[in-house]
């Protein structure tokens, strides 16, 4: 388990950017192949994005007793991914890097519930933010993490009782959602400037959200 701390940013960023040159790159070698679709790109694009989103779930986790939760920076990759590539996309990442990380993590039970929140988190989170300035990257964070914290509040509530679904709420999955879309934005903002060639991917001309 690592500690929460200066850490956390890091460990994402040392992620997330290394994947991003990289897809940047085999994007590049695809324009000029055969295999040049857009199909193409959207098996590479969420097969990347849901790994990496699967790994940060696994690097930073400190579980939650009551509920047998935990925190973890899935958020980083969900707002990522919604922000970076549009809602489909969103809901996709946030959906299998999630459900996958836990039942590979031990907590198979709440995969399904994990699939369907951070994936509907990612979707509101790119429909708000996606192509969007700071306004809507900022209400793409907090309607996602009300979303996030909700869904896993009514989840918990059903399964252990209103005590121990508050307690995770307030003492876990609102500072990981306040952590992971600080984060999130950032690494955003840094790709927009970065590889303004990679989010050109989600636009029409070579990208299409269907």
């Amino acid at each position: 388990m690592a500690e929460l701390g200066l850490g956390a940013p890091r460990a994402a960023a040392g992620y997330l950017l290394p994947a991003i040159g990289y897809f940047h790159r085999r994007c590049t070698m695809l324009r000029t192949s055969r295999l040049s679709g857009s199909g193409v790109r959207a098996i590479a694009l969420v097969a990347v994005l849901a790994a990496v989103t699967a790994v940060l779930t696994l690097v930073v986790r400190i579980p939650f007793a009551p509920t047998r939760g935990y925190f973890t920076l899935a958020d980083v990759g969900v707002y990522f991914a919604a922000f970076a590539f549009g809602p489909v996309i969103g809901f996709v990442v946030g959906g299998l890097g999630t459900g996958l990380a836990d039942i590979l993590g031990g907590y198979a039970h709440f995969a399904v519930w994990s699939f369907l929140i951070h994936g509907v988190q990612g979707l509101v989170a790119g429909w708000l933010g996606w192509r969007r300035g700071m306004i809507g990257l900022l209400a793409g964070w907090i309607v996602g993490g009300v979303i996030m914290v909700a869904g896993y509040f009514g989840i918990e509530y059903f399964l252990y009782g209103f005590g121990p679904a508050a307690a995770e709420a307030v003492t876990v999955n609102l500072p990981q959602v306040a952590i992971g879309g600080v984060i999130g934005v950032l690494l955003v903002l840094a790709v927009r400037r970065a590889y303004p060639g990679l989010e050109q991917l989600a636009q029409p001309r070579t990208w299409r959200e269907r």
